[in-house]
């Protein structure tokens, strides 16, 4: 997807923040033009990281979110607090890496799979057909194994229920401070132990299912599957590290200051390239683009070490939203939070129905809220949605009926807002 492609994507789902998405947007693009460099080029180029800034609930999150969803790369959002949780024992800073291995291995394992799902699905079905033809009785006379297996192939057996032996897995045992890897004491002694298997009782879907995963990973070559996963993290994957900004230090050394300093010099080696080991086998970090996320409302990008700072180069600033935003969030996309709550209602035969003048009066009031209280972005809407078909929710009847939120409406929920408490409704 080229740059304005990736924009207008993202835009159907997250209103303006226009210079975020674009820096994201270049990004993933240099990603592609640099997979079309020689070899010796390719080397000479790394990734120019993002720091998203701004306050709470305008989007950064959200933007990583889409994101993940629309390239087909590794992706995977992890937490900067959890690496200061008081007590964290057994997991570094490098297990982002392996966590985002994990991911590439998924998503390759994905693609082989579909490539191989046909002949897969045809070999279970042959299966099942054999195991139902032996255990199901009363099926019509004169039915040939060819009809059956074309009977299952099209699910129209799926409810039946047979008796399938599969195979025991011994439960695994986590190592403790091993990066939250187990060991399977089976897989050790292979061969040597005999192989367990029990009987369950499933469905024929049930079955089907099963047996054509058994099938897929018998025709996928799983060295080839790591080897593609390991190249495909190196050069495409995505990391995305949220709450950067509580990791950052202000300037003292006295208490929780100290530990996370310590987490950006243990995050500085992992962004600035370094081999980490995997199960999978090692995998340099110097190609992954990292982009990091904060509100930076109590310390500012500043207070990150140096080093750390050199290695995020291009930070954008998400602004506040305004009666305008609050507005087009509320109307313009394909998950807007009026219509969700449009279509929970009619489950109980109710048709929501927003005013234009009622959503200009919710927007009015999420920046009133914002401005006077905390400013907790697109977040105040909910808080406001819950507030005004609270009522409407409870007195559910079952009959037909039509509730219009107008800016009457509106104004006779917030008639006082300094005592309305809404912190009830915010997570």
């Amino acid at each position: 997807m080229t740059p304005k492609q990736i924009v207008a994507e993202l835009d159907r789902y997250i209103i303006g923040q226009f210079q975020a998405k674009k820096a994201v947007a270049v990004a993933l693009r240099n990603r592609y033009r640099r997979s079309q460099l020689s070899q010796h080029d390719r080397e000479e180029i790394t990734p120019k990281n993002i720091i998203m800034k701004g306050p709470t609930g305008v989007g950064k999150t959200e933007i990583a979110r889409r994101l993940a969803k629309l390239v087909k790369a590794p992706f995977l959002k992890v937490e900067a607090t959890k690496y200061t949780e008081v007590g964290f024992v057994g997991r570094d800073v490098e297990s982002m890496i392996r966590d985002l291995v994990e991911v590439s291995i998924r998503l390759v394992k994905d693609e082989r799979f579909r490539m191989v799902e046909p002949r897969a699905f045809r070999k279970a079905s042959e299966t099942v057909a054999d195991i139902v033809s032996k255990q199901i009785k009363d099926l019509p006379e004169g039915i040939t194994k060819e009809t059956l297996v074309d009977e299952v192939m099209k699910h129209n057996l799926d409810q039946l229920t047979i008796s399938v032996s599969v195979p025991e897995t011994p439960k695994g045992i986590e190592i403790p401070n091993s990066g939250g890897q187990e060991i399977n004491l089976g897989s050790i002694f292979g061969d040597m132990m005999p192989k367990k298997t029990k009987l369950r009782r499933l469905t024929v879907g049930e079955a089907l299912r099963m047996f054509t995963m058994d099938e897929s990973n018998k025709l996928i070559d799983l060295d080839s599957v790591n080897a593609e996963a390991l190249r495909r993290a190196e050069n495409d994957g995505v990391i995305f590290i949220d709450e950067i900004d509580k990791i950052a230090s202000k300037g003292n050394v006295n208490g929780p200051d100290v530990s996370r300093e310590g987490v950006q010099r243990d995050i500085l080696p992992i962004v600035e390239g370094c081999t980490v080991t995997t199960k999978y086998g090692n995998i340099k970090t110097d190609y992954i683009l990292f982009i990091a996320s904060g509100a930076f409302h109590i310390s500012k990008v500043g207070d990150l070490i140096p080093e750390l700072q050199g290695r995020f180069p291009v930070v954008v600033e998400l602004s506040s939203l305004g009666v305008e935003e609050f507005v087009s969030i509320l109307t313009e996309p394909e998950n807007a939070v009026t219509r969700q709550y449009a279509k929970l209602l009619a489950v109980d035969n109710i048709d929501l129905q927003f005013t234009e003048d009622g959503i200009l009066e919710i927007a009015k009031v999420a920046y009133e809220l914002n401005t006077t209280r905390e400013d907790i972005g697109a977040r105040r809407l909910h808080s406001i949605m819950e507030h005004i078909v609270e009522d409407v929710s409870y007195e559910v009847d079952g009959e037909q009926r039509t509730v219009v939120i107008d800016s009457a409406y509106v104004a006779e929920n917030f008639k006082d807002l300094s005592s309305r408490n809404l912190k009830k409704y915010i997570l």
